[in-house]
């Protein structure tokens, strides 16, 4: 079955440009001109597999819609790239924290697009590494077959994104991965961009793993480390 993309904007015409070379690429679409509308759809069966989500929208900012979709257990899972006219760092940055996956500004290439969108998709279907389906590592535990992230038993609702950035530090904790590491390893992302992409991702995914979050260590003026054992941190 197709991929379905759910595309969020208030221009009509982008929209139907949008819809129109994603089916030509081999997708289905539905789409939203609101943010409310965006939510409501998001939740409808079947779900979508990625959302192209506007920046700016009549009703609901779209930062605002993106917390909504991460907040929600069933579509917290759902990456998201932010579409937006404004490229400044700082509305880049908001859209990374609020939890979207990926940041394209307008005017922007159709076949980029496409190459993000499948480059996501791709790593969502990716094996992964291990071959246990259950990990335990102090007060973290990981279910890989259900993907699936706990703290002292408390489930954590993590993008796909954030799961994969958990999952590859917590499984290559024998070293310190430097940012552009984890873009390639992570992010699937083959160049050398002066992005605070990981650091937004990884001050997110510490805060939502509360206790848990001092696992990952930054290694100053280089990248981040998950620590070798849990009885490094004292809780």
């Amino acid at each position: 079955m197709p991929d379905l993309i759910l595309i969020v904007d208030d221009e009509q015409d982008l929209l139907d440009t949008l819809s129109y070379n994603l089916q030509k690429s081999g997708f289905e679409t539905r789409c939203a001109l609101t943010g409310s509308e965006a939510v409501k759809l998001s939740r409808q069966e079947p779900r979508p597999n990625l959302i192209l989500l506007d920046f700016m929208l009549p009703d609901i900012h779209g930062t605002d819609v993106c917390q909504m979709i991460r907040q929600y257990a069933a579509t917290a899972h759902l990456p998201v790239i932010m579409l937006t006219a404004r490229g400044d760092e700082d509305d880049r940055i908001n859209g990374l924290e609020c939890g979207a996956d990926d940041y394209v500004v307008k005017p922007f290439s159709i076949r980029e697009l496409i190459l993000r969108i499948e480059a996501i998709l791709r790593r969502q279907t990716a094996p992964q590494q291990t071959t246990a389906s259950t990990t335990e590592f102090g007060l973290l535990k990981i279910d890989y077959e259900r993907h699936e992230a706990s703290v002292s038993n408390q489930p954590l609702a993590l993008s796909t994104l954030e799961f994969r950035l958990l999952t590859y530090l917590l499984e290559h904790r024998e070293k310190a991965h430097s940012r552009a590491d984890l873009l390639s390893s992570v992010w699937d992302i083959q160049a050398d961009l002066k992005t605070r992409t990981v650091d937004v991702h990884v001050k997110r995914l510490r805060d939502k793993l509360g206790l848990a979050g001092d696992y990952i260590h930054t290694v100053r003026g280089f990248g981040y480390r998950f620590i070798q054992n849990p009885d490094e941190v004292a809780h």
